[in-house]
């Protein structure tokens, strides 16, 4: 075969490609057309949702566009891919509401704390914010003094006086309810 025949026969190769992608990408789109408002409508009265539904019937056309060649009935496969979408729908909204059922019924068993003996953390939260962002910094953050006061815009002594200040307040809510505060 000469170089032209071979040129000839590439391009012919070619166009027929295009054509064939034409061909399906065109009925594609006829099948789209036909059958997604009904495809849509069905998986909606199953879901009883608009988005779900059409985020249901959406996936099972891009299922169908993965397997378009292999796919013999589109139609089936749809409504199969839709019904087995719907299926794990349900199963996924089942796991969410056990899973918000046994945290609901841990947090109603779960002792609730007395006001008579606030956590020290809430306490925290209560001071002063003079007060609250030293002891933050310094006993939560780690960090040490001098760092603090720089992070804070205040001299040393000031941050040492708030830190005291701070436990002392702790320390007087608390009564005595916790062995040490320092």
């Amino acid at each position: 075969m000469s170089g032209e025949h071979a040129a000839a026969g590439t391009v012919s190769t070619t166009r027929v490609r295009r054509a064939a992608i034409r061909s399906h990408e065109r009925a594609a789109a006829e099948l789209f057309t036909a059958v997604y408002p009904r495809l849509a409508g069905w998986v909606r009265r199953l879901v009883d949702d608009d988005g779900t539904a059409h985020e249901i019937a959406s996936e099972a056309f891009t299922r169908l566009w993965a397997r378009w060649t292999k796919v013999e009935e589109p139609s089936g496969f749809l409504y199969v891919t839709a019904a087995n979408l719907v299926r794990d729908h349900w199963r996924k909204l089942e796991r969410e509401r056990r899973a918000l059922r046994r945290v609901t019924t841990e947090e109603a068993l779960r002792p609730q704390p007395q006001e008579s003996d606030p956590s020290v953390r809430m306490l925290v939260q209560a001071l002063p914010e003079r007060l609250r962002n030293p002891a933050l910094l310094y006993y939560y953050a780690d960090l040490p003094v001098r760092e603090v006061a720089a992070l804070l815009g205040r001299n040393e002594g000031t941050v040492k006086a708030d830190l005291h200040a701070a436990r002392e307040l702790l320390r007087a809510k608390l009564g005595g309810r916790h062995d040490r505060i320092s």
